[in-house]
């Protein structure tokens, strides 16, 4: 079962915590060692050179072994609890600490030629290609992302999709003046004889109609009619009207009918009047603002939202694993088009850099106080504790190393005193 990381750390924290005993305990012993020597070598009788020797090593390591433990010790605590200045130095500087802290780290870490700097050694573009190149790396990420895109989904109100979408259609409609865009796209339209286009469309549509319900024609006619007139008399008038609509319709066909030319002036005429008159806007303006009003439009909007939410749903949550390979597999082929582009990753990587620098270069101060603050809120014990199993091991050895060294000093300062007594 793989181990939580609060177990890790706190795993770590008790190792370090005994291995600083372990020495703290063998620089202890090695000065009560040398404070044992010391005494032995009083009750000696009648010491020769060599017992004297012996004293005058131990008593240096005593010295040098009880300077370094008050040195040590004046670090983190006040020695024998006695309150000698310029002691306990840690938790009596703890927010001087900090701060020189949050400085160190803000000067130091979060430069932004060295932030840069370490980027560009780093390569992060080449680090994620190679990452999701590998398959299992792109099969990983695609699972996740496939997982997710239902939950995500579903905790989406619908009415606020709606309103949402509702507000972003009614702020690009209302940058857009419809009645200058209108205006330019019927003169696009006669200039290119287009609008005749449209009016034969018109003709042919309401021809078919005409055919189309040519029996409801004669029923309405019959219905309308006198009772006295026979319905023989009724189906030659409806016929006669049917077929004098339907000629009617044959002459606007000809391209010389003057209802063409009152068609045009008619066009031209509203394509003036979208683009110089303040009423005709206004009435354009008024009846996109209606538009976006009508329930219908938020009718649709919901509808188009639910419709697009069910296949997203659908679509991830199917058996077959057809999106996620193909997920996985463009990842995949991202990743090996990002290692074969030097260019392509060059440019991520340029766009890593400016992302990166652009969160730390406005927040370097902020860093810096940040890491104070934490320091500044810490317990001064705990923060003591923490500080001394991190570092007191070396301590220790400088502890070690003052009992040794002040062995060798005493005894090679009996040794020149000897020489020189005689």
């Amino acid at each position: 079962m793989k181990a939580e990381p609060t177990s890790v750390a706190t795993d770590a924290l008790e190792e370090k915590r005994r291995t600083f005993v372990r020495h703290r305990t063998l620089a202890t012993g090695l000065l009560l060692l040398a404070a044992a020597i010391f005494a032995a070598t009083w009750i000696a009788p009648d010491p020769g050179v060599w017992i004297q020797l012996i004293r005058a090593g131990s008593e240096a390591a005593m010295v040098g072994g009880l300077a370094d433990w008050f040195a040590v010790t004046a670090l983190f605590r006040r020695p024998l609890g006695l309150p000698i200045p310029h002691t306990a130095l840690v938790p009596r500087n703890k927010d001087r600490i900090g701060a020189g802290l949050g400085a160190f780290v803000e000067r130091n870490f979060l430069d932004p030629s060295l932030v840069g700097a370490r980027l560009r050694l780093l390569d992060p573009g080449a680090m994620i290609a190679r990452w999701l190149s590998r398959r299992e790396n792109a099969d990983a990420v695609a699972e996740r992302i496939v997982a997710a895109v239902p939950v995500v989904m579903e905790t989406i109100d619908d009415r606020t999709v709606r309103d949402f979408l509702r507000r972003a259609l009614e702020r690009q409609i209302d940058k857009v003046d419809l009645a200058p865009l209108l205006s330019r796209l019927l003169a696009l339209l006669t200039e290119g004889g287009h609008h005749q286009a449209v009016f034969d469309q018109a003709i042919r549509i309401a021809r078919r109609l005409l055919l189309e319900n040519e029996d409801r024609i004669y029923e309405m006619v019959g219905e309308r009619s006198r009772w006295w007139v026979p319905t023989t008399v009724d189906r030659r008038v409806a016929e006669a009207l049917v077929a004098g609509a339907i000629d009617l319709l044959g002459d606007l066909a000809q391209p010389d009918h003057p209802a063409r030319a009152r068609f045009e002036r008619a066009v031209v005429d509203l394509t003036d009047r979208l683009a110089r008159s303040p009423d005709a806007q206004a009435k354009v303006a008024a009846i996109k603002a209606e538009l976006l009003r009508n329930p219908a439009v938020e009718d649709y909007m919901l509808s188009l939202w639910s419709g697009l939410r069910a296949r997203i749903v659908g679509g991830a949550a199917a058996e077959s694993s057809t999106i996620r390979g193909a997920l996985a597999g463009g990842l995949q082929s991202l990743g090996g088009a990002l290692l074969a582009d030097d260019g392509m990753r060059g440019r991520l990587n340029r766009r890593i850099e400016k992302a990166v620098l652009g969160l730390v270069v406005p927040f370097r101060a902020e860093i810096g106080a940040f890491i104070a603050d934490v320091v500044r809120r810490w317990d001064a014990r705990t923060l003591t504790e923490r500080l001394e199993v991190e570092v007191g091991r070396d301590l220790q050895f400088i502890r070690v190393n003052g009992t040794i060294v002040g062995a060798l000093v005493g005894c090679a300062l009996f040794g020149i005193s000897r020489l020189l007594g005689h």
